[in-house]
């Protein structure tokens, strides 16, 4: 993932790093200057300083070596001896010497020789001082580099906070909107500038989410009244025809389904209500719902799905298992997995097992690749083998409602046969 850093600290970190940049910069090119006019200054004044004493050596024999400059020998091959051993193999030019004087100190002197005609001239300059200097002089850039990056974290860290202001205060508003729960309108506290654009963008969005938002509220309002009614009144009708004394057993078995129906519908319009708002709710009068009850009811009401299939439909409970959570939310999600289990078994077995904080239902269908297993979840997803039948939503559905209540489904293939196993473990 890429750093996510925020906008002031990347500011303050940019002013920082271009003083710094800036004065390592000038820092570098002052050392490199005067090294180099330096070195040039020093070279050019010793060798025209020896030139001269050699020539006056030779055409004034007479006359004793003086320089114009520093101090200077001047030696023929007989008595260059005299000079010290490190000198005496020296050529024409300038070289560098290091030396210890007599109290131990440590010298730097400049050399130049020149040999010409069997003469030997030598001068040397002392560039201690230099060398302090250059010292003193690095020194005082390192210094100079300290300050300017210092001095520009501080201007960073000024204009941060006053650039940044705006940006934080309207950050802060929009905090505020959530906290008092309604949005105003942000673009009359913030001057005609970016930041203000930026706030005009917002109330623009903020009021189409909000109309938006609105009309879904209302067409879930709609949803909720126009489709309980009807059921309602299919379930009251229902219950008063099943009471009929003249009822035949073929119609009141139709009757019963026509009911398991009604209270499927019901409970899908309550799950798709709450899953539209996020909302979770709890069963009413603080009651918890007993899986393996609506595991039973939701087997009775998909048997009619069985069409003929040899397939039985088994239900264990190895232990009571109670969730908080409305019936209908349980219902619509087991109804999906339970459906789906015995849409693709041909034949077989079709066992639900409620027990250790789980419900699991498993079938002896075709079953699943693992690599497809998390994809079944995903809307307008449908396994091998559906046909023409379904849209793909059923699962997605069950995974929004376990998201909504903190469960986590799963589906995977068996590994003792063909088949697989879809759970629902309870958070």
């Amino acid at each position: 993932m890429q750093s996510r850093r925020k906008l002031r600290f990347r500011l303050i970190l940019s002013f920082a790093l271009f003083g710094f940049g800036l004065s390592a910069l000038f820092a570098v090119a002052s050392l490199y200057v005067r090294a180099k006019v330096e070195d040039q200054l020093v070279n050019t004044s010793m060798q025209n300083d020896v030139d001269q004493a050699v020539d006056n050596a030779i055409y004034h024999p007479d006359q004793e070596f003086h320089s114009e400059l520093i101090e200077g020998w001047v030696k023929s091959d007989r008595t260059l001896y005299k000079m010290p051993l490190a000198w005496q193999s020296l050529g024409s030019g300038v070289h560098d010497i290091y030396e210890t004087d007599a109290k131990g100190r440590e010298r730097h002197y400049k050399l130049a020789v020149r040999r010409k005609d069997g003469i030997i001239g030598f001068t040397r300059y002392d560039i201690s001082r230099e060398d302090l200097g250059k010292r003193q002089l690095i020194t005082a850039l390192i210094a100079v580099v300290v300050l300017f990056s210092l001095l520009s974290l501080a201007i960073g860290l000024w204009l941060s906070r006053k650039v940044l202001k705006p940006v934080t205060q309207l950050a802060q508003r929009i905090r505020d909107f959530r906290k008092a729960g309604k949005a105003e309108p942000l673009a009359q506290h913030f001057a005609d500038d970016e930041v203000g654009e930026l706030a005009r963008a917002l109330d623009d969005y903020s009021s189409r989410l909000t109309a938006m938002v609105e009309r879904d509220r209302e067409f879930n309002s709609d949803v909720s009244h126009e489709l309980r009614t009807p059921l309602a009144v299919i379930s009251s009708t229902t219950e008063l025809l099943q009471g009929s004394p003249d009822l035949t057993p073929k119609l009141a078995e139709r009757l019963k389904r026509i009911e398991r129906a009604s209270r499927q519908a019901t409970e899908l319009i309550e799950a798709l209500l709450l899953l539209s708002r996020a909302e979770r709710r709890g069963p009413t009068r603080g009651e918890t719902t007993e899986v393996a009850k609506v595991a039973a009811d939701v087997i009775e009401s998909q048997r009619p799905q069985l069409r003929g299939k040899p397939i039985e439909i088994e239900l264990t409970a190895r232990e009571s298992l109670s969730v908080n959570a409305p019936a209908s939310v349980l219902s619509v999600a087991l109804t999906n997995l339970i459906g789906n289990a015995i849409k693709y078994t041909l034949e077989g077995t079709v066992r639900v097992e409620v027990g250790a904080g789980r419900i699991e239902v498993i079938d002896t269908g075709p079953g699943i690749k693992p690599e497809d297993a998390e994809k079944l979840f995903q809307r307008g997803v449908r396994g091998e083998g559906a046909g023409g039948s379904g849209a793909g939503l059923g699962l997605a559905i069950v995974r929004r409602l376990c998201e909504l209540y903190g469960w986590q489904v799963s589906m995977r293939p068996r590994t003792d046969g063909n088949g697989a196993i879809a759970s629902i473990v309870f958070g």
